[in-house]
């Protein structure tokens, strides 16, 4: 291990939030928040507010299920990412450049694929909305590579956090939009007429698209890709093998050469940084129930509440970036969020759970007691969590961004976003059995404990000075 200490010039630029958001420029804040919203309404189309539509008609819970598969897009968008890096649109391409086209070609393909899913019903036409619901995830996933892609390259690293923390408010009022906000329409006038109106509202990303300004394209390309064009250049076989290595293997090779072997230590922080609030949360509802909450109590609390106090962390996060840097907010947020699972733990220590038996197939819990839950000391632990969790994402996501080459953003951004979530899903699913082996306030103690691997792993980032210093090297383009 070389100097820890971090040198001097590694020290971000202090500067004012105003300073800051000058810079950023209201076009591009306004921007980012539309195309939030676009991006966060489609989703729940493919989970939560589909499977409602669906058990109302009376699909089975079986063929419920088998429409979670197309929600696997979402993972797995890495592996076409390289062409929306690569590959120019017919027409749209010069009328839009390269990054607006395919966030355009992916509006267009959601709008068409909501207004398919409306002229059908699930008793008759449940086919025809599950074509519907794959081209949902997929165009959704689509506009994902390229908004992230334009995020990045459309602002400095300085203000990616605050770009964020702008996209997930638009992003989390999209999600309401087709949450909440769709059921209430179903229940006036039916599930039709809700996705059509949604997919009416998917216009606004449109109006966010035509606003954005298109980034200028890298001069530079990198991970070998002008060597390997200059080699076979004037060869038609050859060059068609060099545009395929330079959309699937430059941006991986750019990776591995830049950060050398500190890219293992990146793709470990990047995997395990949100790593027990993946674990936390697929406990979070079970653990909610079980100490006597109603449904109205946890929905107005952890989904009314809990968005604003999570949207309030991002933008904390986003204003400190500014500041003080994304290294600096990336350490707070790892802390905070390893600590807040603390706050579940106290509220399990002072509050006894139930436990859900069934009676004749209707579950029951042994509510009520003597004294209600407070709804107080919930409010409290879910403050605490959605808080952190706002600030921790805002950061790890501002994190990534600067990780990336301009000239691959879209590739290299979808790999590490798919990646940070692949070990919390794995790992979620051992959460019921720690519970029930360990007990709520043990389990919720151990989520705290995953989270020390983030805080040592950023800490190392931080104050290895060589890792700091290859970080911070240009593209090789040879």
């Amino acid at each position: 291990m070389t100097d820890i200490t971090a040198a001097p010039e590694d020290a971000p630029e202090t500067r004012s939030l105003w300073t800051s958001i000058t810079d950023l420029g209201w076009r591009r804040a306004l921007v980012m928040l539309l195309l939030g919203f676009s991006a966060g309404l489609p989703i729940l189309l493919v989970f939560s507010t589909l499977s409602a539509w669906l058990r109302l008609e009376g699909v089975s819970r079986t063929e419920i299920g088998f429409f979670a598969w197309a929600g696997m897009a979402y993972t797995f968008k890495f592996i076409w990412s390289p062409l929306v890096d690569r590959l120019p649109l017919p027409f749209l391409d010069k009328l839009l450049g390269r990054r607006r086209s395919w966030i355009f070609l992916a509006q267009i393909v959601v709008i068409c694929a909501i207004l398919l899913a409306s002229t059908a019903t699930p008793s008759t036409g449940l086919f025809v909305i599950a074509v519907a619901t794959v081209m949902i995830a997929f165009g959704s996933a689509t506009q994902d590579i390229a908004l992230d892609a334009w995020r990045i390259d459309v602002a400095e690293d300085r203000l990616q956090a605050l770009l964020v923390a702008i996209y997930q408010w638009g992003y989390r009022f999209g999600m309401i939009a087709a949450g909440a906000g769709a059921l209430v329409m179903a229940d006036f006038g039916g599930f039709s007429f809700a996705y059509t109106v949604l997919a009416a509202l998917m216009l606004i990303g449109v109006a966010g698209m035509f606003l954005a300004p298109e980034p200028k394209r890298p001069e530079a390309l990198g991970g070998g890709t002008e060597a390997v064009e200059g080699a076979v250049k004037g060869n038609p076989l050859g060059e068609a093998a060099a545009w395929l290595y330079s959309a699937v293997v430059a941006p991986f090779v750019d990776f591995i050469v830049r950060y050398r072997w500190i890219a293992l230590l990146i793709l470990t922080l990047i995997g395990a940084y949100r790593l027990n609030d993946f674990v936390l949360g697929f406990m979070a509802y079970p653990f909610y129930v079980d100490m006597g909450y109603t449904l109205s109590e946890i929905g107005a609390i952890s989904k009314v509440y809990g968005v604003f106090a999570m949207l309030g962390g991002a933008m904390l996060a986003g204003i400190a970036a500014t500041r003080w840097g994304v290294y600096p907010v990336l350490m707070i947020g790892a802390v905070i969020s390893a600590v807040s699972a603390l706050a579940f733990t106290w509220l399990a220590l002072i509050q006894p759970t139930g436990e859900i038996t069934l009676v004749d197939g209707v579950a029951l819990t042994p509510w009520p007691q003597e004294k209600s839950p407070s709804i107080l000391n919930l409010t409290l632990a879910i403050t605490a969590e959605n808080v952190a969790g706002g600030w921790a994402g805002t950061a790890l996501i501002a994190y990534m961004s600067s990780l990336t080459n301009r000239a691959f953003s879209a590739t290299q951004y979808a790999l590490f976003s798919s990646f940070y979530a692949l070990p919390g899903k794995l790992f979620g699913g051992f959460s019921g059995i720690m519970v029930d082996g360990l007990g709520y306030a043990n389990f919720f103690t151990t989520t705290a404990l995953i989270g020390a691997p983030a805080v040592l792993l950023v800490w190392i980032v931080m104050r290895w000075r060589s890792a700091r210093e290859v970080a911070a090297h240009k593209p090789q383009i040879s």
